[in-house]
């Protein structure tokens, strides 16, 4: 149980924190000329943090534990960089296919943010892990 702890938070801080920095330079940059209107005016925080924390849990369980299991660093990389793809891809796909106006380039720029920033929480989660569980 501890190692699944300190892999939480581990991941959930990496992640927050890179999201974050990318949220922060992006949103004016990217978020608001390709939705305009459609974002809202005012950060919704529950929404967040229940994304968060349901994310980092999958991060965790789906990257962290079986690469701890196996000892190596590069297969939390790597499920973590398919979990973002999945997850991001998802998501972006789903408004391409669904929303009238979801625009091509967010999703173009979404999905390899969501494969980075998620191999990042996985390898931070690993890497704290294994050296604190």
């Amino acid at each position: 149980m501890k190692t699944i702890v300190i892999a939480y938070l581990a991941a959930g801080i990496a992640f927050l924190i890179v999201d974050a920095i990318w949220l922060m330079a992006m949103a004016e940059t990217l978020y608001r000329p390709l939705l305009g209107d459609k974002l809202e005016t005012s950060f919704k925080l529950a929404p967040a943090i229940c994304f968060y924390l349901i994310y980092v849990a999958g991060i965790v369980y789906f990257a962290v534990l079986p690469a701890i299991e196996d000892g190596r660093l590069a297969k939390a990389a790597l499920n973590g960089a398919m979990l973002g793809l999945v997850a991001y891809a998802t998501y972006d796909l789903t408004n391409q296919a669904t929303l009238r106006d979801w625009p091509l380039a967010l999703t173009l720029a979404d999905i390899p943010w969501g494969v980075f920033v998620t191999t990042v929480g996985a390898s931070a989660g690993f890497v704290v892990a294994s050296r604190f569980a």
